[in-house]
């Protein structure tokens, strides 16, 4: 079916970009390498957008304040979301990191229970506890590494909250704008969220930390390369989300985590424990259960 392929090519995508991004945090800092997946990859949404709106001529956007908010809740929460990631692959490990993030699948099941009254299966229940014991296995601190490993941690955690957010903040907005053409308004929503995270990133950075502007222009050829993966993804995960439903689609993606286990070895020379490995493997297991529940 095509939104597995969809997916099964948006996860390498995804790896690719964040590994992108994760070498651009020396020299830029965690804002400075969040801003590059915004103001490189709007360019290419952008393309993309043209190109949706070309196939779908009789689309008809409506413009509301139910739209606005959402976009932004959702623009707002990506930001941070993709701060705490960087920050937790350069304190815990990229594929640990990458392993805590699936955790927003969990995170946004618990969020749409307390807030919108969604109800999940029993299996759903049991892919949120498995999922939980994964991430408490996964950061819990090594002998003489704990602050380290707590702070990534607690960065992970904090990437798969906020993306958990923003995964339900950019759905409402895509509902809002035109439900009729699910694949037209999600890409119309992510070139709006991403036109206000560049204006309002940018702004900020170039306040408070101007050289972290300069450290993203000097490294503009891996920062377009990082625009250019985190656009294509996010055409493939929306247009897939736009042919089959959120759950089956995101137990499909978990398959991004073994794929970033082999990029951090072999791009930052990383090596996952047994403990990790296996609290990894526990963690996706929960995701696939509560994605299907």
């Amino acid at each position: 079916m095509l939104w597995i392929v969809l997916t099964a090519a948006a996860a390498p995508l995804q790896v690719a970009r964040n590994a992108l991004q994760r070498g651009l945090v020396g020299d830029a800092g965690p804002w400075g390498a969040t801003l590059v997946r915004f103001l490189f990859g709007l360019p290419f949404s952008l393309a993309i957008f043209a190109v949706a709106a070309a196939l779908t001529p009789y689309a008809a956007p409506r413009l509301s304040g139910e739209f606005l908010a959402a976009v932004s809740i959702g623009a707002l929460g990506q930001v941070s979301a993709t701060a705490a990631l960087l920050t937790a692959m350069r304190r815990a490990g990229f594929a640990v990191a990458t392993f805590m993030q699936q955790a927003s699948l969990p995170f946004g099941a618990l969020l749409g229970f307390a807030a919108l009254g969604d109800r999940l299966s029993a299996q759903g229940w049991i892919g949120v506890a498995t999922t939980t014991a994964g991430l408490m296995a996964l950061s819990w601190p090594s002998k003489g590494e704990g602050r380290r490993d707590l702070a990534g941690a607690a960065a992970g955690l904090a990437s798969a909250a906020f993306f958990a957010v923003t995964l339900n903040a950019y759905r409402r907005a895509g509902l809002a704008l035109e439900p009729d053409y699910p694949i037209y308004s999600g890409v119309a929503s992510v070139c709006v969220a991403q036109t206000l995270q560049t204006l309002g990133l940018g702004a900020a950075l170039a306040l408070a930390r101007p050289q972290a502007l300069r450290a993203v222009a000097a490294s503009w050829r891996a920062s377009l390369g990082a625009g250019f993966f985190g656009a294509a993804a996010s055409a493939c995960w929306f247009s897939a989300l736009a042919l089959a439903p959120a759950g089956p689609v995101r137990a499909v993606g978990v398959i991004e985590a073994p794929i970033a286990a082999a990029a951090g070895r072999r791009l930052f020379q990383e090596r996952l424990s047994l403990v990790q490995a296996a609290a990894g493997a526990v963690t996706a297991l929960g995701v696939v259960l509560a994605a299907l529940g």
